[in-house]
């Protein structure tokens, strides 16, 4: 433990001298992104439209079965999903014969301010499912949403169930109605000075106010349990390498434009309209109901940011009569660069995007279930 204790302030004082040469530099975030690391992964970026770059990952040709559009969160840097070998979820679903689309979101500047979920749903996503099947060769996408970008899934499916034809859901934070999950203590009391405040004052919501508030979910964790898990594995192959890069992707954080901030804090968490089905987008009210394909919710057991409360009851509000939900025993991150996450969930992610490809080469049709809401 003494040495532990030693090396601590290395540990903290590596942080900070990054976070003041940042300051020096000029920068006005205090916690500079340094970039994205070299990919892990080919790929090829086969369009630019709004604020989104479409990245294509190629399976094998050999392997090539299936093909999936990744909806990534509009708050962090994409690479947390392709950090090193054999934690990658890219080669994951690469490696069981599916192409990846994936949605790299653009950071908003000032003059993005208004882009709220219309923008977002009607607009980026809905032109990357139009992309998607014309590159792919088909008439229906399949989705796969993690976190915030689930959310934007989730948003898109219903409102245009006509064009998905399977849809999983990761981690999404869907319903608020239990107040003692982490983001809801966070946003849901958010005062309306405050949130009118921040966007008048930076026209968006600054990457460092979005960093400092995931990590006042975790504080624990990111002040001294992830140096802990350092000094006891950083004699281990590859582990400094992947610690690394999975501070520099805790620190990727982008700001998120001002509307949309506003939405996601009035309506989502301290409302909770989405899940009452009272939530418009685009004029039209998002009805869960209207997600009649097949359906796969997977939720962390251990997620210290979505609550499983917060996902728990999507399954049941969706009008597919195939809904799968798998909770997987990780954290919120977990899910994604786990050992056990690529050896168990995501083997099983494939799995399902197999089994229901065949179902629906077959013929087979998913109709809505009869639920009372």
């Amino acid at each position: 433990m003494r040495s532990l204790m030693n090396q601590l302030p290395r540990y903290w004082m590596d942080g900070a001298m990054r976070s003041l040469e940042g300051l020096r530099n000029g920068l006005t975030e205090p916690f500079p992104h340094r970039g994205d690391p070299p990919p892990l992964t080919p790929y090829t970026v086969i369009a630019t439209e709004g604020k989104m770059r479409l990245r294509y990952y190629q399976a094998a040709p050999q392997e090539r079965r299936d093909a999936v559009l990744i909806v990534y969160p509009l708050i962090k840097r994409p690479f947390i999903l392709d950090l090193v070998p054999g934690k990658s979820v890219i080669q994951s679903l690469l490696s069981q014969g599916t192409d990846v689309y994936l949605t790299d979101w653009i950071p908003p500047t000032r003059v993005d301010s208004w882009r709220g979920f219309d923008a977002y749903v009607n607009g980026d996503v809905a032109t990357a499912v139009q992309l998607v099947g014309a590159h792919a060769g088909v008439e229906q996408v399949s989705i796969l949403g993690y976190c915030f970008g689930a959310l934007l899934a989730s948003m898109y499916t219903a409102l245009h169930p006509q064009t998905v034809d399977r849809l999983i859901t990761l981690t999404l934070p869907f319903d608020f109605q239990t107040h003692d999950v982490p983001l809801f203590g966070l946003m849901g009391k958010m005062r309306p000075e405050t949130l009118d405040l921040i966007p008048a004052t930076y026209g968006n919501c600054p990457a460092s106010l979005v960093k400092s508030a995931f990590t006042a979910m975790s504080p624990v964790h990111h002040g001294i349990d992830k140096y802990i898990g350092l000094y006891r594995n950083e004699e281990k192959e590859g582990y400094a390498e992947f610690f690394d890069l999975f501070e520099r992707w805790m620190n990727s954080d982008v700001a998120l434009a001002g509307q949309i901030f506003r939405e996601i804090t009035q309506q989502i968490f301290q409302q909770n309209l989405l899940s009452q089905t009272r939530m418009r987008v685009g004029g039209t009210t998002v009805d869960m109901r209207q997600i009649t394909c097949p359906v796969l919710n997977i939720i962390g057991e251990h997620d210290d940011v979505v609550h499983p409360h917060a996902s728990e009851s999507f399954a049941a509000s969706v009008g597919s009569s195939d809904t799968t939900t798998l909770t997987f025993p990780s954290g919120h991150v977990g899910v994604v660069v786990s050992a056990g996450a690529h050896k168990k969930l995501w083997p099983q992610v494939g799995a399902w995007l197999e089994e229901r490809a065949t179902q629906i080469a077959h013929g087979a049709a998913w109709g809505p279930t009869h639920q009372s809401h």
